[in-house]
């Protein structure tokens, strides 16, 4: 240990007594630790609640869309799936169609998205199967009245249950249909299945049923509107929309990825999380200016101390040094017990659930938390740095001392 660390600690850790100066320095690592602390956990809920909302979203959400800009041609399907295909990491796909459309049942109208999925990838692609409450995820082909799946809240609203009839009007082709005074597309449904995707825009506004009807329905007759991705990995999202878009005409194609769908949404999530961030470093920020302030006085204290050393040879930078190590002694020390703190609470409410939630109320029965190590080497790193410029102030004032003045100091 250099002699310039040796006396950095003797004078933050001094047995002798326990002075104005100490206490500050004791206030300056509580401080430190609290703010520390408090930024894992906040940051660690605001990562639970982030990756909670997404997996509620993916549950009927594809990793990727790809739709047309344009109508599709009859030669597209095998041209197209041909290089959907050979996307890395690729799980299932198949095409798909959806709309807006009138649901009507026992006098209750409700305007709905309905959406024409491939049965043989449904559950691949939509997760539907592990989402059904109510009644059963397949919707037989062979039915004379095809089957559909609806949400909770819809359910709800139009007053149905399991094998009820539901009958949905499509506006496609409406101007046709109004100028030749006919009936729009209509078609009855027979509720097969209730689901609940934890999404209420969903829940109370989305149904599912076979491809063909929705064709017919809205309008596409054997045409599709996209194709929907999943890949086996959703990390792998952004990297297979870059695949697909140097294969795939811009022109003709627009291809998102889950991102995209609800990019509102996590940019809000995203504007919160630096927000929380910027507020709570405050509290550390506040508690490095302690480290000045102690650093400040011990200075003043210790001048004739100084003094001495710079009269036994010790240069400008070695009493720099000395008061930049006890400010960084103080940073690391909060900063370790802070990191340690807030790891500890993370743990605690992972493992015992120790601030618990109302299911019925939020959908979950407890505090949502995700530790990240990034966080805590940017935090960690912040912490530190505020110390370092807090430390560098005194520290200079300190190599700046005049050693004749010191001496005679009193």
């Amino acid at each position: 240990m250099s002699y310039e660390k040796f006396i950095a600690k003797r004078y933050l850790l001094s047995k002798h007594k326990i002075n104005f100066i100490t206490i500050i320095s004791f206030i300056s690592i509580t401080g430190i630790t609290l703010g520390v602390a408090a930024l894992i956990v906040v940051l660690s809920v605001f990562n639970g609640f982030g990756s909670l909302v997404t997996s509620f979203l993916m549950n009927f959400d594809p990793h990727l869309r790809v739709e047309y800009k344009v109508d599709s041609a009859d030669d597209d399907y095998k041209k197209v799936t041909s290089i959907i295909k050979e996307t890395p990491d690729l799980k299932s796909f198949a095409p798909f169609v959806s709309g807006k459309v009138l649901a009507f049942s026992s006098g209750i109208t409700q305007v709905i998205s309905l959406k024409g999925i491939d049965l043989k990838n449904a559950d691949e692609l939509y997760n539907i199967k592990d989402n059904v409450l109510f009644g059963s995820s397949e919707l037989s082909e062979e039915n004379e009245t095809p089957g559909i799946l609806i949400g909770l809240r819809l359910a709800d609203r139009l007053q149905v249950l399991i094998d009820d009839t539901i009958t949905i009007i499509s506006p496609a082709g409406i101007e046709k249909v109004i100028a030749q005074f006919g009936m729009p597309n209509t078609q009855q449904f027979v509720v097969r299945g209730i689901f609940s995707s934890k999404n209420n825009e969903y829940d109370e506004g989305l149904a599912f049923t076979n491809l063909g009807e929705a064709q017919y329905l809205l309008g596409y007759k054997e045409s599709y509107q996209g194709y929907e991705i999943k890949l086996n990995n959703s990390d792998n999202s952004f990297s297979a929309k870059d695949y697909l878009s140097e294969r795939l005409d811009k022109n003709r194609f627009e291809i998102n990825t889950w991102y995209d769908f609800h990019k509102e949404l996590y940019t809000v999530m995203q504007i919160e999380r630096w927000v929380a961030y910027i507020l709570l470093s405050l509290i550390i920020a506040v508690a490095t200016f302690n480290i000045l302030g102690s650093l400040s006085m011990s200075v003043i204290e210790k001048k004739r101390d100084i003094g001495i050393l710079r009269s036994m040879g010790a240069k400008e930078n070695s009493i720099l040094k000395i008061f930049m190590y006890e400010g960084l002694m103080i940073g690391l020390i909060g900063t370790g017990l802070g990191v340690l703190l807030g790891y500890l609470i993370c743990f605690l409410q992972i493992q015992y659930n120790i601030y618990p939630l109302d299911p019925t109320q939020y959908k979950i029965d407890s505090l949502p938390l995700e530790i990240r190590l990034m966080d805590f080497f940017v935090i960690a790193g912040a912490s530190l740095f505020l110390s370092f410029i807090a430390s560098l102030i005194p520290a200079k004032r300190a190599a700046k001392v005049d050693a004749l003045q010191a001496i005679k100091w009193e």
